[in-house]
């Protein structure tokens, strides 16, 4: 494992940016944690799998930070085989700089899979409060109806267990053929579900993709159900010949960010926010251990996003 950065160093670049002392505001959701504050900025921990835990706490910290969400599924920071001892060291060295722990994104879908069980237990008393669930295919066997049927099934069982375990699972809105990448099939479920262990990770970028300039009917259908939002931008851009979907720097992009704050602040949605950074990074970008690139030029691009986002958050009075 590569030497952790050096705190002198970082804070140096910080300060060039204008970044260093920056106290960055938060949204608390539909349940929050007593201390969680209004549109806390959580660093999804996917883009930081080359550190450990001691240095993926001084990193985000030094950052600017209010938290991370833990990778805690297969090939992320937490493997699930390893949940019960690796995740208390994971929380304990996050906490120790003062960081929440309260967001986790892993790959669980089912309440009788006994390894998601001993993920979700061992959240629960590590005081972690919302996670994002994995995906659920829609079967090409089965009409429409029939598969929001199955998903409501199964994912009302995640939900009763998350419940007894005081968590709040969240089913992220992700571009392509899955359930829940229209926004409406998700919220009409979640409705059906009716129970606050069980909403949505609200992805704004994925939103842009597939609902064009109809997203904010999906968001308004959707807000009462939303645990804590993705943050990231995106553009059209024909690769190969074929038009595709790619990831760029926040307001760089076709996302609509003034508008899309304004219409959570209108509708009083205020919870966690998991920032990512999904487009080109050396290989950060896809939670590779081995960079090509420098990993400071990984901080920088972390900084710039970081002070991208309170600067809209600023805008839109929302901190």
């Amino acid at each position: 494992m590569p030497a952790p950065l050096q705190r002198r160093e970082l804070l140096k670049g910080l300060l060039a940016t204008g970044l260093a002392g920056a106290v960055s505001k938060s949204v608390a959701g539909a349940e929050p944690l007593a201390d969680e504050k209004p549109y806390s900025i959580h660093i999804f921990s996917k883009h930081l799998h080359f550190l450990n835990y001691t240095e993926l706490a001084t990193t985000a910290s030094d950052l600017g930070f209010d938290g991370v969400d833990l990778t805690v599924r297969p090939d992320g920071h937490v493997e699930p085989a390893r949940v019960r001892e690796d995740l208390p060291r994971a929380v304990a060295a996050l906490k120790q700089r003062n960081l929440r722990a309260s967001l986790m994104t892993t790959a669980v879908v089912r309440a009788d899979d006994a390894a998601s069980r001993a993920v979700l237990e061992t959240a629960s008393q590590q005081g972690i409060r919302y996670y994002r669930t994995g995906w659920l295919p829609y079967p090409a066997n089965q009409s429409m109806p029939q598969a929001l049927k199955q998903c409501g099934q199964q994912l009302g069982e995640l939900a009763r267990l998350n419940q007894r375990l005081n968590l709040a699972g969240a089913y992220q809105n992700h571009a392509g053929t899955n359930f829940g990448s229209a926004v409406w099939d998700l919220a009409t479920v979640l409705q059906e579900i009716n129970n606050p262990g069980l909403g949505s990770q609200y992805d704004i970028r994925h939103a842009t993709v597939e609902g064009g300039t109809s997203w904010p009917t999906g968001l308004r259908m959707i807000h009462p159900h939303i645990r804590f939002i993705a943050v990231k931008d995106v553009i059209w851009e024909k690769v190969d010949g074929k038009w595709k979907a790619v990831s760029v720097p926040l307001g760089q992009g076709m996302v609509d960010f003034p508008a899309y704050f304004a219409l959570l602040k209108q509708l009083n949605v205020r919870v966690p926010i998991s920032l990512h950074l999904e487009y080109p990074l050396g290989g950060a970008d896809q939670g590779k251990r081995n960079l090509t690139i420098p990993r400071e030029n990984v901080y920088q691009a972390m900084q710039m996003d970081l002070q991208t986002l309170s600067a809209m958050l600023k805008k839109a009075e929302l901190v």
